[in-house]
C-alpha cells in the first residue's frame, strides 16, 4: 500500500496528478483520481507542485539574520575583498552565537522551500576549525529537514593565512564536503600556488571544489580558464564550481561565448546570485553554450550587504529581471537555475518529481512556472521526503 498519496497536484506541464510516496520516494505518478489505495492522503488542491529549491551558495556562519541590526559599512575605495573581510571580522566579534544565527538562517530557507543547500564555512588561519565545528553540529540537528553540503572556505586566503593548507585538509577529514578557494590571483597573488592547494586537497580526498571568484575583466576570465584546465587535467569534470565569476560579465559577447564553450567542455558549473551593483555572468549566453548555471542567495544580512530573504524563488525572479528574461521560456530557465541546475551542480541523487526521486516538494499558488517566477507567491507548503516540514513561513520541528 502507498504510504502517502499527494492528490490533485498540478505539475509544471499543467496536468493534475496523484503522486504516491513510500519511504520518502516517489513510487507512482497517475492522473488525479486514478489512485485510491493509500494510508494517508494530502490534498494539494490544484496548487502547483514543484521540486524543492536548491540553495546553491550561502554562508551559514556569517549571517546576522535574526540578530541585532548591523549597519552596512562601505569600503573606502569601491569594492575591496580584503577590506570586506576585515569588516566581517569586526562584526562577527560582536554578533550573537554562531549556532543561533545559523539556525535562524536555516529555518528561513526551509520555510521558503529550500531543502538542499551548499554552505561555505570559514576555515583558515584566522578562525581555525571553530566555525566548521559549530556548523557541523547545526547540520546534524537539521538532518531530516534539509540536506546540507559544506565547503571549507578560506576567507582570509590560503597562502596569506599561515596553516590554512593543513586546516583545509583537516576540514575534509572532519566532515566538510568540498574544498573552497578565494580569488587566487588577486587575494593570494599566486594563482597557481592557490590552485595547487585547493585541487591537491580535493584530489587527496576525492571531493569537489567550489571557488569564490570576484575578480573582474581579463584577470577573472583568465582565472576561470585556469580552473577549467585543472579540472580537465585531473578528470574532475562535474565536480567543480566557480561562484560569482564576475569577470564573465565584463567580456564582449564573442569572448564570452569562447570561454563559455571552454567552461561547458570542462563540466564546470557557474554560480550567480545576480548581485545588484556588480557585473555578473551572462546567464542566457552561458546556458546556450551548454554551461550549467545555478544560483544561491549568498550573503543574507551580513557584512557584505544588508539584503537577502532566503527565498530561491525570489532569487530566480531577480536573476530573470536582471537578465532581461521576459518570455515563458526565459522564465522557465530562471526557474531551472534554482531547481534542476542547482541539483546538477551539487551532484544530487534522486532530485525532481519523477519515479524513484525523493519526495521533496513545494506547493505554490500559481497557474504555472512562469507565473511563479514573476509573482513569487508565498503561503507555501514544504515537504521533505513526503513529510510536511514547513507551512506558511514556519518550520515544523
Amino acid at each position: 500500500m502507498t504510504e502517502t498519496l499527494f492528490t490533485n497536484a498540478k505539475l509544471a506541464d499543467g496536468s493534475l496528478k496523484d503522486i504516491g510516496v513510500v519511504h520518502g520516494r516517489v513510487v507512482s505518478i497517475a492522473p488525479a483520481g486514478a489512485t485510491s489505495d493509500a494510508a494517508r492522503k494530502i490534498d494539494i488542491a490544484g496548487a502547483l507542485l514543484v521540486p524543492a529549491f536548491v540553495e546553491g551558495h550561502i554562508h551559514l556562519d556569517t549571517s546576522f539574520y535574526g540578530d541585532k541590526w548591523i549597519p552596512h559599512k562601505p569600503c573606502t575605495n569601491g569594492f575591496d575583498v580584503h577590506e570586506r573581510v576585515a569588516f566581517q571580522a569586526q562584526n562577527m566579534a560582536q554578533a550573537a552565537p554562531m549556532d543561533e544565527r545559523a539556525r535562524n538562517q536555516l529555518e528561513l530557507c526551509v520555510a521558503n522551500g529550500s531543502l538542499q543547500m551548499r554552505s561555505h564555512v570559514m576555515v583558515d588561519g584566522s578562525v581555525g576549525l571553530k566555525s566548521l565545528e559549530t556548523i557541523l553540529k547545526v547540520r546534524e540537528e537539521y538532518r531530516g529537514i534539509i540536506d546540507i553540503q559544506l565547503v571549507a572556505f578560506p576567507q582570509s586566503g590560503i597562502l596569506k593565512s599561515p596553516g590554512t593548507p593543513e586546516l583545509l585538509d583537516e576540514a575534509i577529514a572532519m566532515g566538510a564536503d568540498l574544498v573552497g578557494g578565494l580569488d587566487p590571483a588577486s587575494f593570494d597573488r599566486d594563482l597557481q600556488g592557490h590552485l595547487d592547494v585547493v585541487f591537491g586537497v580535493a584530489e587527496k580526498h576525492g571531493v569537489g571544489v567550489d571557488i569564490h571568484l570576484h575578480d573582474f575583466g581579463t584577470l577573472g576570465a583568465f582565472t576561470v580558464e585556469e580552473i577549467c584546465a585543472r579540472t580537465v587535467a585531473l578528470g574532475m569534470q562535474h565536480k567543480v564550481a566557480i561562484s560569482h565569476a564576475y569577470g564573465l560579465g565584463n567580456l564582449d559577447r564573442d569572448a564570452a561565448r569562447r570561454i563559455g564553450a571552454k567552461i561547458a567542455a570542462a563540466g564546470v558549473s557557474i554560480m550567480t546570485n545576480a548581485p545588484g551593483d556588480h557585473a555578473f555572468p551572462p546567464v542566457a549566453l552561458l546556458r546556450a553554450e551548454g554551461v550549467n548555471v545555478f544560483a544561491g542567495n549568498d550573503n543574507i544580512r551580513d557584512s557584505w550587504w544588508p539584503y537577502g530573504d532566503g527565498d530561491m524563488l525570489g532569487r530566480a525572479m531577480m536573476i530573470g529581471y536582471r537578465s532581461g528574461f521576459y518570455t515563458d521560456e526565459d522564465l522557465a530557465a530562471a526557474f531551472d537555475i534554482v531547481t534542476a541546475a542547482g541539483a546538477k551542480a551539487l551532484g544530487l541523487e534522486g532530485y525532481g518529481i519523477a519515479l524513484g526521486a525523493k519526495a521533496d516538494f513545494v506547493t505554490l499558488a500559481a497557474e504555472h512556472v512562469p507565473e511563479a517566477v514573476v509573482a513569487v507567491p508565498k503561503g507555501r507548503r514544504v515537504f521533505k521526503e513526503g513529510r510536511l516540514v514547513a507551512e506558511n513561513g514556519a518550520v515544523m520541528r
